[in-house]
């Protein structure tokens, strides 16, 4: 509930503003049976005529209006409050959401993050906004319907007094149990968005492989855990609803025989029982309302925690002083310095307490190498034996465990994130083209004009099928780049990539859709307008690192071999049989 404060606090006297209407708002709703039963027990036995009649009819009307009005400008008002402060959440969160580093990222997962800044954004939003309103209505119809009630008649009062109070700790008990069962209702969304995400995502290899029927499978499972644990926290939740209505039904039961006995004994007038019936609705309704709240109470409190994980988390990759930083061996714009590097190295688990990963092998093993200003690294290698690996620590989305890496003769780690980043032009192996322009997607909210973006495009063969649309660079992308081939979209993201004229080049298995003229004419551009950036290429096709200053050969994460492509043809066989493989493949097309 700290989050939730923090987030609405700004708007404090918005806030108190609301609930003075409220409470003005339902005082006059509580008077509506006072004055009815004023109305049939003293004016009309005593009306001469039907202005007196008229006159307290209107008075009705009038509170029964000013209550509307006033409700309706508090809701109103309560809304802005609740859209304002979960504005600002969300906000917050996709912030936060962007800076985690690699290692947080990986522990909160990003199906975790979605259900995070929507469903649970959505239960602090609903808390915000009736706790501003139904707080100050359901206890005041309570509180203020038993005071009442206790002016009008005592004996009957006393039956209220007795149950109120065993309702409110029934309430507030079964909603203090009900906290961690929406937690676990969270975890659960978690899962069910994760498998969603997955399957939708790939679904393209699901029917290629006609598995439909297993990923229904594999959903309709993690859908049944969260429905069951939803039933669960419903069940729990709702307890109180027909319990209350019961003990009010019975109260109320009670009210109508003791009060018509004491109407015929003269006691009590009759219009104070039709009043006391009308207050016992009012009651009804404010310890329902109490119960929502407390339901609305455990969710957003739940909510609140889980979004509060994510917000709170300290952000790792900050420059480091001075004083802290290794010593640069050299001056080359890229150095590893015995470098080792394990993903799972510093916590196997997740934030969220599931997913408890394996200890895995280290990804990199004292890795050194050094690429000097304006020159190139080509480096090759199995799936999974650290390439990308290499990416990661470059641009310092993780830190390596031992050993450190140097960009441009300094530290990765004394830079400002943006500081380092701007230095990069990088086409990841599976990056993202969103759903915008074609020019957007290029320039990406960088200082790009449009002989750069020109430029780039022709760099990177981009620029012949981008100017067959005839909106050219104003042509619309589909989500992910559906509506572009492979090939279009990998020119496409190296195009992004030169479009700000990088120091640094990083090209991750970027040509792996082009056929080979392409891939050549690509190569041949990028020497001859972008030779002065320091280039690393990640491929696996030989034929995309064979002009390298350098390559480096890797193998479960070491470094089984260095050096140009003639000296690796000579001292490396994993190297050659790469080499002697591609070279067969290629005779054989």
């Amino acid at each position: 509930m700290k989050l939730i404060w923090h987030y609405v606090r700004p708007y404090r006297r918005f806030i108190l503003a609301v609930m003075a209407i409220k409470l003005v708002g339902t005082g006059t709703d509580l008077l509506l049976p006072y004055v009815l039963e004023h109305l049939l027990d003293h004016v009309i036995p005593n009306a001469d005529n039907a202005w007196p009649v008229a006159a307290w009819g209107g008075v009705m009307l009038l509170l029964t209006l000013l209550t509307r009005i006033l409700n309706i400008t508090a809701n109103r008002m309560s809304v802005r409050v609740a859209k304002n402060s979960t504005y600002a959440i969300r906000r917050d969160l996709f912030h936060t959401a962007l800076n985690l580093s690699g290692r947080q990222m990986d522990k909160v997962g990003l199906p975790s993050l979605i259900s995070r800044m929507t469903s649970d954004t959505y239960n602090v939003q609903s808390f915000v906004r009736m706790i501003q309103t139904m707080g100050i209505r359901a206890p005041i119809m309570l509180l203020g319907g038993i005071a009442i009630t206790l002016t009008m008649d005592t004996g009957l009062a006393a039956i209220l007094c007795i149950m109120a109070p065993i309702m409110i700790v029934l309430v507030s008990f079964v909603s203090w149990k009900g906290i961690p069962l929406y937690n676990e209702v969270q975890r659960r969304m978690d899962v069910l968005v994760r498998r969603m995400r997955e399957s939708i995502t790939g679904i393209r290899v699901v029917r290629a492989l006609s598995k439909e029927a297993f990923e229904e499978g594999r959903f309709a499972e993690a859908n049944a855990r969260m429905a069951r644990q939803e039933i669960k926290a419903g069940m729990i939740m709702s307890l109180p609803g027909p319990i209350v209505t019961l003990f009010l039904n019975v109260g109320l039961t009670l009210v109508v025989l003791v009060g018509a006995r004491r109407v015929n004994d003269g006691q009590t007038a009759p219009g104070v029982i039709l009043a006391f019936l009308t207050y016992f609705n009012m009651i009804l309704m404010g310890v329902m309302g109490l119960n929502r709240i407390f339901m609305m109470m455990s969710k957003a409190n739940a909510s609140a925690n889980r979004i509060g994980e994510i917000i709170s988390l300290p952000e790792e990759l900050t420059p480091l002083p001075a004083d802290q930083l290794a010593p640069a061996p050299g001056d080359e714009a890229l150095i590893f310095d015995h470098v080792t590097f394990n993903y799972d190295a510093d916590d196997p688990g997740v934030l969220h307490g599931q997913f408890l990963g394996e200890e895995r092998q280290q990804c990199l093993k004292d890795i050194s190498f050094r690429v000097r200003k304006g020159g190139s690294l080509g480096i090759i290698g199995a799936t999974g034996s650290g390439k990308t690996s290499i990416i990661n620590l470059l641009m310092r989305f993780y830190d390596p465990q031992q050993g450190h890496v140097f960009v441009d003769g300094m530290d990765v780690r004394g830079y400002g994130r943006d500081d380092l980043h701007r230095k990069f032009g990088v086409v990841f192996q599976n990056d993202v083209i969103f759903a915008d322009t074609i020019r957007e997607n290029v320039v990406f909210g960088r200082e790009v004009s449009d002989l750069m973006l020109a430029d780039a495009a022709k760099d990177a063969m981009a620029q012949g099928f981008v100017e067959s649309y005839e909106d050219a660079y104003d042509h619309e992308a589909a989500i992910r780049g559906a509506n572009f081939s492979g090939g279009q979209k990998q020119r496409l993201l190296i195009a992004r990539a030169l479009a700000a004229g990088p120091e640094i080049l990083i090209l991750d298995d970027a040509s792996s859709a082009l056929d080979y003229r392409t891939d050549a004419e690509l190569r041949r551009a990028i020497r001859e307008h972008h030779g002065s950036a320091t280039m690393v290429v990640i491929a696996q096709r030989v034929s995309s690192i064979l002009s390298m200053d350098e390559i480096i050969v890797l193998h479960e994460g070491e470094m089984i071999g260095r050096g140009t492509h003639a000296e690796l043809m000579e001292t490396c066989p994993e190297y050659r049989d790469i080499c002697r493989t591609q070279m067969n493949e290629r005779e054989v097309e």
